[in-house]
């Protein structure tokens, strides 16, 4: 997957503070957008590019933190960088753990906001490379029939060919048969790695196979008498 320029969004109710955010960053060599409400930024598709968003906390309307809820609610999947002159522990916390990638004050160093930006930028680059390859993924398992899928289901589960074949109530050659369509559509050459492109697609594990303890025989020793 080839990724476009990545883009920075602004969001700030101070004309000012665009205004210099828009500058510092044109000048590092990102494409910047402003807006002067989060309502607005909400009215504007999302381009398919690399992008975070410079969101100041406290604005008119829907604040920062709102704006952060409706964006994780929309799977939007945006790294925000927080801007704030009134911010405080628990206002930090919460966006921290709805995924800000960021958290800076009022007045900001032109340098940690340039930092942080980069980061954020290169965190939606791995998750759109990410789920890039899971689409692929999953495009591949829906390529394979339906006994295929099954098949995969038991292999990835640990079951020997011999055992999927009873399981299936077919013979174990079939069994050979679907087993090399799935690993030639999964597109993988060992039973490992299939193992792993199942499990990122919500095929259960391969369960532990049960522990068989032996019978132990415990001797009990009288203790020799004296006298």
């Amino acid at each position: 997957m080839t990724d476009l320029a990545p883009i920075v969004f602004v969001i700030d109710d101070d004309p000012s503070v665009r205004k210099a955010l828009g500058r510092l960053l044109t000048s590092a060599g990102f494409s910047v957008v402003v807006f002067a409400t989060a309502e607005a930024f909400l009215e504007q598709p999302l381009p398919d590019v690399p992008a975070c968003l410079i969101l100041d906390v406290r604005m008119p309307g829907l604040s920062g933190l709102d704006l952060q809820h409706t964006l994780v609610e929309r799977e939007a999947g945006l790294p925000i960088v927080f801007l704030t002159g009134y911010g405080d522990i628990p206002m930090t916390v919460q966006a921290m753990k709805a995924g800000a990638a960021d958290f800076l004050p009022k007045p900001f160093n032109d340098q940690d906001l340039l930092t942080a930006v980069r980061q954020a930028i290169a965190r939606h680059v791995q998750a759109r490379h990410a789920e890039a390859e899971l689409t692929a993924i999953r495009q591949r398992a829906a390529s394979l029939s339906p006994r295929e899928r099954e098949v995969m289901a038991l292999i990835v589960r640990g079951m020997l060919n011999k055992q999927a074949a009873h399981q299936l109530g077919v013979t174990e050659k079939t069994i050979k048969v679907h087993r090399a369509q799935v690993m030639r559509k999964m597109q993988v050459r060992s039973l490992a790695e299939l193992v792993r492109l199942a499990q990122r697609i919500g095929v259960p594990s391969p369960q532990p196979p049960p522990l068989h303890h032996s019978p132990r025989t415990t001797a009990v020793l009288e203790r020799p008498r004296i006298g």
